[in-house]
């Protein structure tokens, strides 16, 4: 299936449209998705959610005929030289039809423009999805340092 993307913005993805329209981001759907059923964020409380996406961008699919938020995602970025992807969620009824994959796809997409350098993320079960997009293992991981693990 190939994606559509019309003047605005907005990507078509099968019944899905892809948004970083930030009025249309559902922030209760969001936060229920990832403290409720995310390894990375449960437990997450909702101030902090809240936190996360206003000093975000952030990207949400919507079903085309209900308008009910189907996947989310969060990029933090400076728009100048990094971005970090983060808090990739595709909700359980929407898997499986390349929804992930077109999600990010549109991320990457709405950043090529600000001629970043480095795109990162972090996962622990996707990496297949990010592959089909183009992101790879990091050449040197030795290099990267963080504070704050846990």
């Amino acid at each position: 299936m190939s994606d559509l993307t019309s003047a605005d913005g907005t990507v078509m993805h099968g019944t899905y449209e892809i948004s970083a329209d930030p009025a249309r981001i559902d922030a209760a759907r969001v936060h229920h998705w990832l403290s409720t059923d995310s390894y990375w964020a449960a437990g997450r409380p909702r101030k902090t959610q809240d936190r996360a996406i206003a000093g975000s961008l952030n990207f949400g699919a919507y079903d085309r005929t209900t308008g009910e938020m189907a996947a989310y995602a969060r990029v933090v970025t400076d728009y100048a030289t990094f971005a970090w992807l983060c808090d990739v969620y595709v909700d359980r009824p929407a898997r499986g039809g390349g929804l992930g994959t077109a999600l990010v796809t549109a991320v990457r997409d709405h950043l090529e423009p600000y001629g970043l350098r480095r795109i990162a993320l972090a996962t622990a079960d996707a990496h297949g999805v990010y592959e089909k997009v183009g992101f790879a293992p990091l050449q040197n991981p030795d290099n990267w340092m963080a504070l704050g693990q846990h």
